[in-house]
């Protein structure tokens, strides 16, 4: 089992840049693949990025694709999501999720056992 903690979001202007940061605590946080999503107001959660379990292998959805980072730090048991580049369509709360072993559907919010509590990212025009 492991427990997400994401911090980092906040109101930014359009064109900014933000870091978000997911912590994870219990154990074997390397053997999770991982991944971001969103929810703008008033829709669904949607996919952002994933990452396999050894960082080797990275998926975005097209909305970020080239804006945005996704990346993983083992050793602090630590997920990230680089955000430049910022529009205010990006505006929701992002959430990080995890999930044992592999994924066969990065982008099915199923496919994930567990879920942060979320972060707000608000992007002003």
């Amino acid at each position: 089992q492991v427990q997400l903690v994401e911090s980092g979001g906040g109101l930014v202007q359009t064109g900014d840049s933000l870091r978000l940061s997911c912590a994870a605590s219990g154990r074997y946080f390397h053997n999770y693949a991982m991944a971001w999503f969103r929810q703008p107001p008033g829709n669904e959660r949607e996919f952002v990025a994933a990452i396999t379990w050894r960082g080797h292998i990275t998926d975005y959805d097209d909305s970020v694709k080239g804006r945005f980072t996704i990346s993983r730090d083992n050793a602090k048991d630590t997920l990230y999501l680089q955000m430049d580049g910022l529009k205010p369509e990006d505006t929701a709360v992002y959430y990080c999720a995890a999930k044992w072993g592999y994924v066969n559907t990065k982008e099915e919010t199923s496919s994930y056992d567990y879920w942060g509590q979320g972060t707000q990212v608000t992007v002003a025009s």
